[in-house]
């Protein structure tokens, strides 16, 4: 994926083109105002993906901290609590 810097002013005036490319190229835009960068302009699908993977990233990072602090639970326990769960919802009545 390229990155491409340009000044805001420069976006405002080929918007529509530099969303086209951004999503065509997957290209991201590094929008600047008096010098300094100030926004990321990248496609949804782009943006959905990287999402994701932090995510992810947090979810092993805290599954890595509880297994080295002990913290977990059997598999075997973790099912059975989901299952009754599970069933006692089945068994709530619709109010």
């Amino acid at each position: 994926m390229s990155e491409h810097v340009l000044s805001l002013s420069q976006f405002k005036t080929d918007a529509a083109r530099l969303l086209d490319q951004v999503r065509d190229e997957a290209t991201t835009l590094v929008l600047t105002q008096n010098g300094r960068a100030r926004a990321i302009v990248q496609d949804i699908a782009e943006y959905q993906a990287r999402e994701r993977a932090m995510l992810m990233l947090k979810l092993m990072a805290e599954a890595e901290r509880d297994l080295s602090t002990g913290d977990t639970v059997p598999q075997a326990e973790v099912f059975t609590t989901l299952r009754d769960r599970l069933q006692a919802q089945r068994n709530v009545p619709d109010g």
